[in-house]
């Protein structure tokens, strides 16, 4: 018998991916950017958080290339005097990591409540699909204004700075999970009237056994997709937060906060504050996106030619 590894070896799947350049690149490059991300604090040259290393006056310092630049901060310094390249690479650790925390709280809440309602059907399906289109009519932002004003003014800006990760994770992935739910609902629902599952229920198997070990793990394929797509979202909607005032702080970089705290001084002529960590986000995103294109199309039944 062939071992997983072997199989996977022939499988069609790795052989598209090595045929498709572009998921190799997107691939190869959201490697680099996650690696980036998880040495930041061995590779950066300062560590923006530790207000010993931060001198207002190296504040606006310009790429070392650029008159009145220096070789110390090659790409050089926000308006707080951080380094630009320490202060992207730890906003980029930040972003991913609200992206990823945000997404696999999306899942857990979608699966769920998209299992459940393919699964049983009738009143669960409908009231569950209904509060699924409650949540997408409230748009995340009014959530995240709401819930940032009340912390605000119940525990303070202070704490509010502290606990400003874990909150985005909770509103961005409260905000997005009937995504999940929808397509889980679809898939269960195709799933559950096939033989496997007539005969799960015959042996005397449970709902949540049948659910959870038969059905569920013939419904992820698609989930692929969604959650690699929704990665993306969720970093472009901690940004867009964070440009708006109500994400990260300007003091505990993302690249959202970098992109605000760089913009009221673009037009004095530091244009770096904005445009590097701009440039970073709209690779890193365009990255996951080509990505996610790919695994559409090769997960596609009506695409397969295997």
């Amino acid at each position: 018998m062939k071992s997983s590894f072997q199989k996977f070896k022939e499988s069609y799947f790795l052989y598209s991916f090595r045929q498709d350049k572009v998921a190799m690149a997107s691939f190869t490059a959201i490697i680099i950017f996650i690696l980036l991300a998880l040495t930041a604090p061995w590779i950066a040259p300062m560590n923006p958080y530790d207000a010993n290393n931060i001198d207002i006056m190296n504040a606006e310092i310009p790429p070392s290339w650029n008159e009145g630049g220096e070789k110390n901060f090659p790409i050089g310094t926000d308006n707080m005097g951080r380094d630009m390249l320490s202060t992207m690479l730890y906003g980029l650790r930040t972003s991913i990591m609200i992206g990823i925390g945000a997404v696999s709280l999306q899942a857990l809440i979608g699966i769920f409540m998209g299992l459940s309602a393919g699964y049983f059907g009738g009143k669960t399906d409908a009231v569950l699909m209904r509060i699924a289109d409650i949540q997408f009519s409230f748009p995340y932002l009014m959530l995240a204004i709401l819930v940032g004003a009340i912390f605000k003014m119940v525990f303070g800006i202070g704490r509010y700075e502290q606990l400003a990760v874990p909150l985005l994770i909770l509103i961005i992935g409260f905000a997005e999970w009937p995504m999940y739910a929808r397509t889980i609902r679809a898939s269960v629902m195709r799933e559950k009237n096939k033989e496997y599952v007539e005969a799960a229920k015959v042996i005397g198997l449970s709902n949540r056994v049948i659910m959870v070990r038969h059905v569920l793990p013939n419904s992820l394929t698609s989930l692929m997709v969604i959650s690699t797509i929704q990665i993306a979202n969720a970093v472009m909607s901690e940004a867009a937060l964070s440009f708006l005032g109500l994400g990260m702080p300007v003091t505990m970089p993302s690249l959202g906060s970098l992109i605000r705290s760089g913009f009221d001084y673009i037009f004095s002529g530091s244009w770096w504050i904005t445009v590097f960590p701009g440039i970073l986000l709209i690779l890193f995103v365009l990255a996951i996106n080509l990505l996610g294109d790919w695994l559409r199309d090769v997960l596609n039944p009506k695409l397969y030619k295997g």
